[in-house]
């Protein structure tokens, strides 16, 4: 079931995601971050912060009372910013990824919004090559991977981010 992220959520949501981006259970699944970056990928804080936000939506996927995947949507401008997708390290591979996409495009058709975009750190290639399996093409825009004390590199490359959309509709 997929459903909206309230306030309540945000402990259980902040276990997930940095399970799923950060350390050594985040080796379980394909999706890791954990040969690039360490320090975490969000925090509780931030996480409140951007569900009392109105411009953003959490969906949290919910099977038997667990939250297993959540997705992050912000309405910009004429476009939904897709970011965090998440799914559970044990259960990448089922479909549950795939899921969220389809509710975000809902979410941005409901929305009168045309296209949905994000962004992907570039040395991420198996990502990227599901995304555009989903519908997603490569911009060719480039943005720079922001330095901060929670997101640490670790990666001999330097790190920047490919920008990628969808048209919906």
């Amino acid at each position: 079931m997929i459903t909206k992220a309230t306030i309540e959520d945000v402990s259980l949501l902040n276990t997930l995601i940095n399970s799923a981006y950060r350390g050594e259970s985040s080796k379980k699944g394909w999706t890791t971050e954990a040969n690039i970056l360490e320090g975490l990928r969000t925090t509780e804080k931030e996480l409140i912060e951007t569900i009392q936000n109105p411009k953003n939506t959490i969906l949290k996927f919910t099977e038997n009372d667990q939250i297993i995947g959540c997705v992050l949507l912000v309405e910009k401008e004429q476009q939904l910013y897709l970011g965090m997708l998440t799914v559970s390290p044990e259960l990448q591979n089922s479909g549950v990824g795939k899921k969220l996409l389809q509710q975000a495009e809902i979410h941005a058709s409901a929305m009168g919004l045309p296209k949905i975009v994000m962004t992907v750190i570039a040395v991420r290639e198996e990502l990227i090559a599901w995304y555009k399996r989903n519908g997603y093409v490569d911009t060719g825009a480039r943005e720079p991977f922001p330095a901060s004390d929670v997101h640490i590199p670790i990666s001999e490359q330097p790190l920047e981010f490919i920008v990628l959309e969808k048209s919906i509709g």
